[in-house]
């Protein structure tokens, strides 16, 4: 079986995070750019399920020219071979978008199952699984837990508020995790290393016979971008006896009560 893990690049959760107020999107140079945990612990899952059995792990982006170095972090965790989705045309491609362009490098390279996150730090979406796998018309698992697969199918546990269901789909499939799996293993020296030799496949708008002028017209439009206002003082109850009465003052002003 073939595994492919969608990876992404995102600004360091630890770093500060500003929005291009003139473009509306994220400025990738406020700080520095990091493989998101979430994709990380999905590449860990991929590994886990790919020492079950006869199968290989891949891992696949669509970013800039500048994310190489977190992609081949993928391969130097142990996944084989990456895919590159780089196209200038692909500059603030809106979920959608992403979607479309991801589903047909996934098609052109046959592979039986899809690893995703269940969403990533920066957009927050968490819808991308679910669109790829209609694009491409395959079940898709969203939320799991767990992750298991034989040759023909994979399963996995979804926690709900009612219980756990206990999922199972024919392959090819799609799935996302959350982060309940484990954190990912740190990448060694040897690893690292390897990682310089492995395949990276670069891949254009055109290589995905995808036509660029099909994006003139954005899918999404951004009407208003404006930066948080600063966040205010609180207010500070001092207990000189009527504490209990000022706290149920300010619950009832706010209609919390």
């Amino acid at each position: 079986m073939r595994i492919v893990v969608l990876v992404k690049e995102v600004p360091d959760t630890f770093g500060e995070r500003k929005i291009s107020l003139e473009t509306g999107l994220a400025d990738r140079a406020a700080s520095d750019p990091v493989l998101d945990e979430i994709c990380e612990r999905a590449v860990e899952a991929a590994l886990a399920l790919a020492g079950t059995g006869d199968h290989t792990v891949d891992v696949m982006s669509m970013a800039p020219e500048s994310a190489v170095a977190s992609i081949r972090k993928g391969l130097a965790m142990g996944a084989e071979a990456a895919v590159h989705i780089n196209d200038p045309a692909l500059l603030g491609a809106d979920l959608s978008l992403t979607a479309e362009v991801l589903a047909k490098a996934i098609e052109r390279e046959n592979y039986d199952l899809v690893v995703a996150g269940n969403l990533s730090t920066d957009g927050n979406g968490g819808v991308l699984p679910a669109m790829i796998a209609e694009w491409l018309d395959r079940p898709h698992l969203t939320q799991l837990t767990t992750l298991e697969a034989t040759d023909s199918t994979v399963s996995g546990a979804r926690a709900s508020d009612d219980g756990v269901l206990n999922l199972t789909a024919e392959l090819p499939a799609v799935v996302s995790i959350t982060e309940s799996f484990p954190d990912a293993r740190f990448p060694n020296f040897k690893g690292i290393m390897a990682a310089k030799k492995k395949p990276m496949t670069q891949l254009t708008l055109a290589d995905l016979g995808v036509n660029a002028e099909d994006f003139s017209v954005p899918r999404s439009i951004m009407t208003q971008v404006a930066e948080c206002p600063p966040r205010e003082a609180g207010i500070k109850v001092t207990d000189d006896g009527s504490a209990a009465a000022q706290l149920a003052d300010y619950l009832a002003q706010n209609k919390l009560i």
